[in-house]
């Protein structure tokens, strides 16, 4: 434990005091969550940020929305606009927030909302579009609806069994939250991990019986996409690229394109790009294709020349039983949905 985090641990116990009271009124029933019959899936993790949600969540849109009628459901960070918000024409990075509007312009055939309050949030679904399945994005911790499905992501390099309760760590809670969830996915592995390194992942985690372990990495689309324009990745020059991400972890994203560290630009997670922002971008990238994370495209559209803005697209990929996943959330929407 370095300095700082000696410094900061008693906090972490006082924190971890309020969480730990908190959940336990939870679990024992003393405070109230509200339960909804439609099939509730929250995803989210125990710590702060950078675990892949929102591809997890694409995951799920995708493996579920061809059989049944969607729904997402976000808090909509950062957003500037204020309760319940149900997507359509009108809609804008700035009033959903960038992962929600990027659900809404990629996929078409479900529909997406925003609201702090989850419980008005769901209320208001199964009102005016009747879902057949809803999907929480991060909404692990709150407690005021109880999911019948929760899924807990944790990073490979960032393994909530290493991490500390805030603020000398990351965590949001303890460790013991782990148990409310049916699935847990070790996210950001190596494409090279092997099945003894996934076993002793598995080992230290000590997981319930109960619940299921599987292992994702992020895996890059083969090409940048452009408002009208495709290009694939092996024949960009990284000499004639500039990187521009404003995610929590972005240096990923600057690996696989091979740039080098002064022609990439970093600003904080979900941020909102100003005119000096723009300005500055455009004064670094001179001529060069400005690539940028598909979350941040969202938000910089139209304020970067359309000829000259790239955005290179992720998806969540398992490294093994991806059937068995695929099995285990169809089974339980499916037992929902009959019995709803």
């Amino acid at each position: 434990m370095n300095f700082l985090r000696k410094i900061l641990f008693p906090f972490s116990i006082l924190y971890g005091c309020v969480t730990g009271v908190r959940n336990f009124l939870y679990d024992k029933d003393i405070l109230k969550s509200s339960f909804f019959n439609t099939p509730v899936i929250a995803v989210g993790n125990l710590s702060v940020g950078g675990t892949g949600k929102t591809p997890q969540i694409e995951y799920l849109i995708r493996l579920l929305s061809g059989t049944y009628k969607v729904a997402t459901l976000s808090r909509g960070y950062k957003r500037k606009s204020e309760g319940f918000v149900l997507a359509d024409t009108t809609a804008t990075a700035e009033i959903l927030g960038d992962e929600p509007y990027q659900f809404y312009k990629k996929f078409p055939n479900i529909n997406v909302a925003v609201d702090a309050n989850r419980t008005n949030g769901i209320t208001q679904l199964l009102e005016l579009v009747k879902p057949e399945v809803i999907l929480l994005d991060d909404a692990y911790q709150h407690r005021k609806v109880k999911a019948g499905f929760y899924i807990l992501l944790t990073a490979y390099n960032d393994l909530y069994i290493d991490d500390l309760i805030l603020p000398a760590g990351n965590l949001r809670e303890s460790r013991d939250g782990v148990a409310r969830a049916a699935i847990i996915v070790v996210t950001k592995c190596p494409p090279s991990l092997t099945q003894i390194q996934q076993n002793e992942i598995k080992g230290r985690l000590k997981l319930k019986s109960c619940q299921q372990l599987f292992f994702t990495y992020i895996k890059y689309d083969d090409s940048v996409y452009s408002e009208r324009t495709i290009l694939k990745v092996t024949d960009l020059d990284p000499e004639n690229l500039f990187l521009v991400a404003g995610i929590a972890k972005p240096q990923p994203f600057f690996d696989h394109l091979k740039v080098k560290a002064s022609n990439c630009m970093t600003f904080p997670d979900h941020h909102h790009f100003t005119d000096k922002d723009i300005a500055a971008i455009l004064e670094k990238a001179g001529t060069r294709k400005i690539i940028t994370t598909e979350k941040d495209y969202v938000r910089l559209e139209g304020k970067l020349p359309s000829e000259q803005l790239f955005y290179l697209p992720i998806v969540s990929a398992f490294l093994n039983n991806e059937n068995d996943f695929d099995k285990t959330i169809l089974d339980y929407v499916g037992a929902s949905t009959r019995n709803s």
